[in-house]
């Protein structure tokens, strides 16, 4: 597998067919770095919490799921040990011939703001925007600020094109297409 530069992800927004290449919408020139592409934070968040109960351990046998309380807002504070999910304002597609990482932005991370918990692979033949789990893991409040570059998608070339692509049915993919951010789908 090829990282891809600022000049490939250029190239594959601009000048190749839509589902062959990868798209992110809305593109700003200025969000390219050299072989990744920044991301940034929607306004929208889900906030978990345990319905009639306060915090505690969440089993699957449980079946004591969290649910979530939606918040549309432009800043939110992420007290220590928070955790809410997020959204990436930008709506990504990944083409057949690709799949891509998403990591958190050094400085994001210095700050102790982790951008994904565990999910941060996306096959090829996903779109949709991309659900992030932010947790605070520093000794103070981080304010987490919508419009703000938050991650960076790094696009790598595969060997070759898969023989079934995210969504493809019977895959199971759950979040394809989503356009907002997400709760978990269990």
């Amino acid at each position: 597998m090829t990282t891809l530069c600022d000049r490939d992800l250029y190239r594959l927004q601009h000048d190749v067919p839509p589902g062959e290449g990868v798209r992110i919408l809305p593109w700003k020139a200025e969000l390219l770095q050299p072989c990744s592409y920044d991301l940034r934070l929607g306004s929208d968040f889900l906030v978990p919490y345990i319905k009639g109960r306060g915090p505690r351990s969440i089993r699957r046998a449980d079946h004591r799921f969290p649910e979530y309380s939606a918040i549309s807002t432009q800043s939110l504070c992420l007290r220590p040990g928070g955790f809410v999910l997020g959204a990436t304002l930008e709506t990504v597609t990944i083409g057949k011939w690709y799949r891509a990482r998403l990591e958190g932005k050094s400085t994001i991370g210095r700050l102790g703001l982790m951008v994904h918990v565990t999910a941060g692979y996306i096959d090829p033949g996903f779109t949709g925007v991309i659900t992030l789990e932010l947790l605070n893991v520093a000794p103070y409040d981080i304010e987490l600020v919508a419009g703000e570059p938050v991650c960076q998608l790094a696009v790598e070339h595969l060997s070759d094109c898969p023989e079934k692509l995210y969504g493809t049915a019977g895959l199971g993919s759950h979040y394809q297409g989503q356009l907002g951010v997400t709760a978990p789908k269990l």
